[in-house]
């Protein structure tokens, strides 16, 4: 529904709020025009408080009849992903046609570059988080995609033993992205599909029984 929703606001030619990088061309021109802080929002029925990075309210600027609004505002009142992309002046909505691996920036005690730890079924992935605690226990990690990404693919295999209740959290409202009930040494490298758009914080998790090894391929799991 909010997708759907997004096609019609973009319809209406919105003003893009990207950040001082996006205002460096050199064929900007100068127009007069107003704030309209009367005009309101709904999304599927709801108002919305439409926000800046910063977490200010914003209103529309209206020119020559049009309402045009940051739409880093309208992304995340639709939870719909957005970037820039400085060399080539591109803003870019939903996903990415090139994926992102998760392995910039990834940070756990798992975190492993070690050839005997990331190599599964014969193939060095190079970089996995390799969860080979004792006991039963939960494993689990987090993710940062930082509302620049729609749609999470992470691949994981369960080693020795069974996974269950994978579960991949918006860690910000504490909502449930995609559950799985139980990963199996027998299903081989799973890829968990998981939309993310307007998310800026993950946490992932999963219980794991004595003897069950978590295996994440950090460089294949990416984000699109």
């Amino acid at each position: 529904m909010k997708k759907k929703t997004f096609a019609a606001v973009i319809s209406l030619s919105m003003l893009a709020s990207m950040g001082t990088g996006a205002f460096a061309a050199t064929k900007l021109k100068e127009i007069k025009a107003y704030l309209n802080p009367e005009i309101k929002v709904q999304v599927d029925g709801t108002y919305v408080d439409l926000r800046d990075v910063k977490g200010n309210a914003i209103a529309p600027i209206v020119y020559e009849g049009a309402n045009y609004f940051s739409i880093r505002a309208i992304s995340d009142a639709l939870d719909v992903a957005v970037d820039f992309d400085g060399p080539t002046q591109t803003i870019i909505l939903g996903e990415k046609v090139d994926g992102v691996s998760i392995a910039k920036g990834f940070d756990d005690m798992y975190h492993t570059k070690d050839p005997a730890q990331t190599t599964y079924k014969g193939k060095d992935y190079k970089e996995a988080y390799f969860n080979t605690g004792s006991g039963n226990r939960e494993a689990s990690f987090m993710l940062y995609p930082k509302k620049e990404h729609q749609t999470l693919y992470l691949q994981i295999a369960a080693v020795g033993g069974d996974i269950t209740n994978l579960t991949v959290k918006d860690s910000d409202n504490n909502s449930i992205l995609k559950t799985v009930e139980s990963i199996k040494p027998e299903d081989g490298l799973v890829t968990v599909e998981v939309g993310i758009g307007g998310v800026k914080e993950l946490y992932i998790y999963g219980d794991a029984k004595k003897d069950t090894s978590v295996f994440v391929p950090l460089t294949t799991s990416h984000y699109k």
